[in-house]
């Protein structure tokens, strides 16, 4: 069980502590249980918004925004906004994009990102939450979450060393793919037609974000690895808001 903690550790604010650093075969395990943590997370979401019956509808969808957020304390919105930064300050080189991917500060481009994908979510669950449309907040957080492990699967890392190298390298792929059909397979059951229409969604922003990537890095990042979720998880939400 020891990857489904480190994926818990990495993947949430929830108070998970593991003894040490684990081993780079650990690491890559742990990306199996990422659609794992992302349910666990739409459980959450699911029985909040249950207890939240009732509720003034506005402050209902930002309550769960807000929870949303807290659960990954905000990783990957950390990530959306360092490449938002670097793909416009960029100018379209590689190096230059890395280089400002690692500056931690923030410009007005990730802030006006932030802000734009946060309004999009809340808008989404508002109208998700006046349609009755509650198994969303399961089945979203498992596709943003699988959509990180078939980055992984299929999109080169691109800086050497560190914790997303080891993820990489150590991924057992094989496995991966299944975990991916599983998770198809646990949205169509708990959403049905609502998580067809997710999945085509998603596969469509994954391989438009993938192809970006591609042709500016060459591959993959921790920060565009967090884009990815959050800009899936916005596209998903507002295109089921829509149907």
């Amino acid at each position: 069980m020891l990857p489904l903690w480190i994926a818990l550790q990495f993947l949430s604010s929830l108070p998970i502590r593991l003894p040490g650093m684990p081993e780079p075969e650990q690491l890559g395990r742990s990306l199996l249980f990422y659609p794992l943590v992302g349910l666990l997370f739409g459980l959450i979401l699911y029985t909040l918004n249950l207890l939240l019956a009732g509720a003034p509808s506005l402050l209902h969808a930002a309550l769960l925004l807000t929870v949303w957020v807290l659960l990954s304390g905000a990783l990957h919105l950390d990530g959306l906004a360092d490449s938002a930064d670097a793909w416009l300050g960029g100018f379209g080189d590689r190096e230059r994009t890395l280089t400002i991917m690692k500056d931690p500060r923030s410009g007005p481009i990730a802030v006006v990102t932030l802000v734009l994908v946060l309004l999009l979510k809340f808008a989404a669950l508002l109208a998700l939450i006046e349609q009755g449309q509650g198994m969303a907040l399961v089945i979203v957080p498992v596709l943003g979450r699988a959509a990180l492990l078939g980055l992984f699967l299929t999109t080169p890392y691109v800086r050497a060393g560190g914790l997303g190298q080891a993820l990489a390298d150590h991924l057992p792929r094989k496995g991966g793919w299944w975990v991916l059909g599983l998770s198809a397979l646990g949205c169509l059951l708990i959403a049905g037609i609502s998580a067809v229409v997710a999945l085509l969604i998603s596969l469509g922003v994954f391989v438009w974000l993938r192809r970006v990537m591609l042709r500016r890095l060459g591959g993959t990042t921790g920060d565009t690895a967090g884009a990815l979720l959050e800009l899936l998880e916005m596209m998903v939400l507002v295109g089921l808001a829509l149907g």
